[in-house]
């Protein structure tokens, strides 16, 4: 948490043929600026990937970006 009130959350999901990085920005006054995020996902998003904004629930006070990295070459082949 920030000196602010700013939560950030980082997570990252790995499997032998994907990755998935999420952040999650949350507040309890209210919605999260996107001034408050861009440097935080600019920070923690790695590989150069551009994070996309994940649908939210009307009136949260919280927001989510999300990249999904895949290896086409080591999935397993569709049967």
């Amino acid at each position: 948490m920030t000196p602010d009130g700013l939560s950030v959350w980082y997570t990252i999901q790995v499997s032998p043929h994907s990755r998935i990085q999420e952040v999650l920005f949350e507040r309890t006054d209210r919605m999260p600026s996107d001034e408050e995020c861009r440097p935080w996902l600019a920070l923690l998003i790695t590989g150069g990937a551009e994070a996309v904004e994940a649908r939210g629930l009307p009136g949260a006070m919280t927001r989510r970006f999300e990249v999904f990295e895949r290896s086409p070459e080591r999935e397993a082949p569709l049967a």
